[in-house]
């Protein structure tokens, strides 16, 4: 193989390389989510929760662990001494060695494992709440790249269509075909969008970094205008509300929050119990062994855990009333931006006749114009009605994508 071939081929491996390295920062909303969920810092950061608390479930299965007591008494009254004994002879010495250990009821056993299992799973439902807000977030802020993107566009076409016909203008008025008025007024428009397209460009570019922050990347991104629906919803209302109690993470949380304080309510009573304490005791006085047994427990005349009962009760009745506010408000919540996603659907359908009619006027005007028929004002204003023309669409356009990124997130499809 050639040297000329040997880099041909480098070049197109490179390029190809290059290629596929810029193509995978183009996101679509769906993948933008799915990149969200994993490298967000705030649920990096928040995924910690659970590994604790499924420490909490290992601490909870431990036993009590034994304990070792020694007591050692010496006479100092000299009188008591056996002849030729010192102070720490084993004549002149009582100790006490006691070995005990606490035993953990079964049941309270069974009711710490159990109490921290259910801790250990509100704290995944917790999470998926979260990760459900925060991909909701990620959702607009994706869409406001969208539209930045799209205005950025726009202008584009309306600054290239201005600066075309500027050229066009100029060497029209070298032909003395029109006045000097019809080029400055186009230069004036011209002026306007460059700086309208200035602003655009550092929007998107805001709109860009805020993106990046609430996907949790440095990496260089763009957003792929042409593909949105990726994530499918269901488009029957009913069906919406039927299913959406099973799959909001919030409603999830709570419910478990309920079995939380229900595994809470079983531990307090448990705790509320004596913990007996038995063991040994050795006891050598003045060389004379002693054995003995060694019991102790709590009486519960006055401390029998009523607090931590009542207020594990307490716990759970809070959980329950959430419950049934939550239920009335998503179905409300359901209701309302199904309704607003259909409403803003039937307004694009509508509008994009009125953006076709638009198109159509300005090549018409545009047109009658290089031909003579109608003055630079009539294509002035053509241009400028159909720039907002396309604003106006592209700005329902967001706002229906954003009813439908709240759909999502309100039946809990995030």
């Amino acid at each position: 193989m050639s040297k000329q071939k040997t880099y041909l081929f480098l070049l197109i491996f490179f390029i190809n390389i290059f290629i596929k390295a810029n193509a995978q920062n183009v996101f679509s909303l769906e993948k933008s989510l799915k990149y969200a969920r994993e490298n967000h810092y705030l649920l990096k950061s928040q995924k910690y929760n659970i590994a604790i608390a499924e420490a909490d479930i290992i601490t909870s299965r431990l036993r009590p662990n034994p304990s070792l007591n020694n007591q050692s008494l010496f006479s100092v009254n000299s009188s008591f001494f056996p002849e030729n004994s010192a102070l720490f002879d084993r004549y002149n010495r009582q100790v006490w060695w006691q070995l005990t250990k606490p035993f953990q009821m079964p049941a309270l056993r069974k009711a710490k494992i159990n109490y921290a299992t259910q801790k250990q799973l509100l704290a995944q439902k917790e999470f998926e709440e979260l990760q459900r807000n925060v991909l909701f977030e990620v959702g607009l802020k994706w869409l406001e790249v969208w539209i930045a993107k799209k205005d950025l566009e726009i202008i584009g076409i309306a600054k290239s269509n201005i600066d075309s016909l500027l050229k066009t203008n100029q060497l029209r008025l070298k032909n003395q075909i029109i006045t000097q008025t019809d080029v400055l007024r186009t230069e004036l428009l011209s002026n306007q969008y460059e700086i309208q397209q200035e602003n655009a460009k550092q929007s998107y570019k805001n709109a860009i970094l805020q993106l990046k922050f609430a996907m949790g990347t440095k990496d260089s991104i763009n957003v792929d205008t042409e593909a949105i629906f990726d994530i499918k919803v269901n488009d029957n209302l009913d069906s919406l509300l039927a299913n959406t109690t099973q799959e909001r993470t919030d409603i999830a949380f709570v419910k478990k929050s309920i079995e939380t304080a229900e595994a809470n309510i079983m531990l307090q009573k448990k705790l509320a119990l004596p913990t007996p304490e038995l063991g040994f005791i050795f006891n050598p006085q003045n060389t004379v062994p002693y054995f003995g047994l060694f019991a102790t427990v709590q009486l519960p005349f006055f401390n029998r855990n009523q607090g931590e009962i009542k207020k594990a009760y307490i716990q759970k009745e809070q959980a329950e009333t959430t419950l049934k506010a939550l239920e009335t408000q998503i179905n409300t919540e359901i209701i309302t931006s199904f309704q607003t996603f259909l409403n803003y659907k039937k307004s694009v359908e509508k509008y994009e006749t009125i953006l076709k009619k638009s198109q159509k006027i300005l090549d018409n005007v545009r047109y009658a114009y290089l031909k003579g028929g109608t003055t630079i004002i009539d294509f002035l204003e053509a241009q400028r009605s159909w720039t907002d023309t396309q604003e106006q669409y592209f700005q329902l356009l967001k706002q229906y994508r954003a009813s439908y990124i709240k759909l999502l997130f309100v039946v809990g499809k995030l």
